[in-house]
This record gives structure tokens, sequence and C-alpha cells, in this order.
């Protein structure tokens, strides 16, 4: 069964499992919405203290929650709601984690080493009758124990404004990291790799983008990288029921160590949403995106087509499926062809289950190569299990898949990239300030050249990681 077929089965195993989602609730009443040309209800609830009951369920009540607004043809992904909030406030915090890891990726030493990340955390959400700012970060530093030695420092920002008029839906948005790795599974089942205080508190801000608009790695051994998007997504509403979304971003992925190679990319898209009910979407959309590589003589067009269809029940489920023909064109010609047809699928899906709650995303798309690939065609998908052990303790499961390969058929010598991780772990508050958590992850990467013949084709690197994980922060203070 070839890689197309492959990426279909998974699209339509990823629609039908959210179709069975929409069966399950069918004897439910569906939380009423308000229309889509209506305000957002004004916020009424108080901030929940850091270490409460509250802040660790992950079983929020619905009725606590306003309607997410995420226009479904836009950049972002559908969130479960957005918490009523009655004060505007900043939180401060420190943490601490230790990366523990087995085998580093490309070393052909053995034994486990240790990176110390220590940092500083600050969430801030101003919220006005119209207009939101939430403001995630965390920055600080990490030294490396054992003999694989060096240190650094790593930035994670992810800011976000929402304005809402009678008709229009405004949102700018930034999101940056800058890691001593890939970001393909770091930090997975701790808030390592989560910027911000975590929980409720730092939960309060708006959905980010979907997985293939950012411009991440997902090939391990890269090294450090820069990696910036800005988004700019305005929604007018034409009707009750209908509205269009005109959506923008620029991103860059760059790379401290040389020989990797840097990627500028820009997406815009232009769509239509029409409400089926109050829980169902349909929409249509056009996306471009365009990849160029400094440096290098190669770039790419792509154009997408695509039909969408989400649901949403307010606390309860978020499901996105986008999916349509690709037409993707080469600066320099790809044997003689200087373009290529191919498909496009996108999904994700957000449930919450009685004691915990399931998250999942695929995408298959172009992609702008990971800073090893000049371009890529990418299937990648995630999926995230949460539950509630005991009255403190949660836990979760965590699986992560990769493919990299070769943007049209017909290339000679051009490698292909899997990466692999899986793992869980648990979580639980320490008091009303402290959260503490550890998760084990296996990791494989691979490569294989599919123009050569032979064992020195192909490699494999195996490696696990436990990351254990400290975080504190203060109560809340309340802004005027």
């Amino acid at each position: 069964m070839n890689r197309r077929k492959l990426s279909l089965g998974a699209f339509c195993l990823l629609f039908f499992f959210g179709l069975s989602l929409q069966a399950s609730w069918a004897q439910d009443e569906p939380q009423q919405q308000p229309t889509t040309d209506e305000p957002p209800k004004p916020a009424a609830r108080s901030i929940p203290a850091p270490g409460d009951q509250d802040d660790q369920n992950p079983n929020v009540d619905p009725n606590a929650l306003q309607p997410d607004f995420t226009p479904l043809t836009g950049l972002q992904d559908a969130g479960l709601g957005m918490p009523e909030i009655r004060h505007s406030y900043w939180v401060p915090g420190l943490q601490y984690g230790a990366y523990l890891e087995s085998n580093p990726y490309g070393s052909s030493s053995s034994g486990w080493y240790v990176d110390n990340y220590v940092a500083g955390n600050l969430t801030l959400l101003e919220a006005w009758s119209r207009s939101t700012l939430t403001l995630n970060y965390s920055g600080g530093g990490y030294f490396s124990a054992g003999s694989s030695g060096g240190s650094g420092s790593y930035q994670e920002l992810a800011f976000s404004q929402v304005y809402h008029g009678e008709r229009w839906l405004l949102h700018i948005a930034d999101y940056f990291s800058y890691l001593p790795q890939s970001a393909f599974g770091f930090g997975v089942g701790t808030n390592l790799g989560v910027p911000g205080v975590g929980g409720a508190l730092g939960g309060a801000g708006t959905q980010g983008l979907g997985n293939s608009y950012i411009p991440n790695q997902s090939i391990y051994g890269v090294g450090p990288a820069y990696s910036n998007a800005v988004l700019v997504q305005a929604t007018y509403l034409l009707s009750r029921r209908s509205s269009i979304t005109v959506s923008g971003s620029y991103g860059l992925l760059n790379y401290v160590d040389p020989g990797n190679i840097n990627t500028n990319s820009i997406i815009g898209g232009l769509g239509y949403n029409y409400a089926l009910s109050r829980a169902d979407t349909i929409g249509v959309v056009y996306f471009f995106s365009s990849f160029h590589y400094p440096g290098q003589p190669e770039a790419y067009g792509n154009h997408v087509a695509s039909l969408a269809y989400g649901r949403k029940l307010t606390g309860r489920l978020a499901l996105r499926l986008l999916g349509g023909p690709q037409i993707t064109t080469f600066r320099i010609p790809i044997g003689t062809a200087t373009s290529q047809v191919g498909a496009y699928f996108y999904g994700s899906l957000n449930y919450t289950l009685r004691n915990g709650g399931i998250s999942a995303n695929y995408n298959h798309s172009l992609n702008g190569g990971s800073g090893v690939l000049v371009g890529s065609t990418l299937d990648e998908v995630t999926v995230n299990l949460n539950r509630r052990l005991t009255r403190v303790w949660s836990g979760n499961i965590n699986f992560g898949y990769a493919h990299n390969g070769e943007v049209a058929s017909g290339l000679i010598g051009v490698p292909t990239y899997d990466s692999w991780f899986a793992g869980g772990g648990v979580n639980r508050p320490i008091g009303r300030n402290l959260n503490f958590a550890v998760a084990y992850q296996g990791n494989i990467g691979s490569t294989h050249n599919s123009s050569c013949t032979g064992a020195s084709c192909s490699s494999n690197n195996s490696f696990q990681t436990v990351t254990v994980n400290f975080q504190w922060h203060t109560r809340p203070f309340v802004l005027p």
C-alpha cells in the first residue's frame, strides 16, 4: 500500500472516529451556542487558585466555558471553549526540569546524560469588553551533566490579541521558540515544552496554529533552532449562519549550527464558513503556501482547494477536518516537471471524557523540510490521552509519528526520514503553588535512501528520555 493510500486511510479513520463520538452524544441535547453574529457572553468566572482541584481537573464544567468562535477555515485549530474570567491577571513562576537522555541521537557513546533546565514563567491575561490579550512566556537556560557537556538558553512565547465586534472577529498572534533540539516530542507529558505557568491559568488563552502551519522541525538530530510564526486573521459575518475568513502567516525556521537548511514560509487563506446547526459547520477554503530557502535556488508554491467540516460541543468535542487537491509548483524544474498534483489532508480532534480526554492531529501536506531537506512531503500524526487516576494524580499517554519524504516522485538520491515517539507520564499538585510531573518517552529516528542499495543506505537510532519537571507559580495578581 503506497503512502497516499495510508494518508487517505488515516484521514478517513479520524473522520469516522469523530462521527462515532458525535453518535455517542446523540441522546444528549447539545449545549446552545450563540448565533455567529452575537458577541461572546461577558466573563463571569472567578480566577482558580493554583493547585486547587478545579485547576488540575481535566473535566472542565461546560457551563463554565464560553463557546469557541475560532473560524473553521482559518489557520487555527478549534478548542473546547474559553474559560470565563472575571478579572484580568498576571502570574509569575519558576520551573526546573531535568531532561535525562540515553544514547543521544547521533552519538556513538552510551549511558544516560542530563540536561538541567531552569526558567522563569509568566502568564498574562488582559480582558476588555470586546478584546482579550493573552501572553504565555517561558525563558531561561540549560546546562548539561556528564560527558555530553554543553549549555545554552531556551525561550518559548505564545502571544494572542483577539478583538470581536458586531460582525468582525480579528486575531493577531505570534508563536516563538528557541530550543536546543527538535521540537517534535520535546517535553511531552510535562509542561517543560509549554510556555507560561501551565494549568487552567496558563490555558486561558486562545488556540494555537494548526500543526501544518508552524515551521517546527520533525526530524531528530539537527541541533538548536529558532522558530517563529506571525498570524493575522479576520472573520466577517455575512449573516447569522455564514461568514468569510481571511488569514495570513509568516514563519521562519533558522538553525544555529552550520550545514542545516533555513526556511522562510508564507501562508495565505480565504475561506467561506456556513453553520448547518449550532454544532456543525461546513466550509470551503483556498490556501496558498510558499517555501523559500536562503542560499538555495529551489523554492515551492503550493495551492490547496479544500472542503472543510467542523463540529463543536462546548466543553466536550472540537473536531476539524479539511481535505482536497493541492498543486505544487517548483522554481527549479524537477526532471522536466515544473508542477505536481497531489492531495492535502488535515484533521484535529479534542474530546473530553468523564475523567480525562483525548486529543489527536493528523497532517498530510507540503512541508519546509525540517532543516534537513529542501522541502518535503510530510505525514504527521500525534495522539495524547489523559486521565485522572486519583484525587490528586493524573496520567497521560502520548504517541507521535512523522514521515518526511520527497516533494515529487522521481527525485534521485533524496532520503526519507521517519521519527517516532511513544510514552507516558504522571503529574500531581504539591500544595497550592507547585506542580510535579514525570514522563518517559521512547524515540526512534530512521533514514533511508531509496536510490541506494545495501545496508549503508539505511540507518536507525533509538534513544530514551525521562523528563522530571517541577513548576511553581504564585497566586494570580489581579490587574485593574
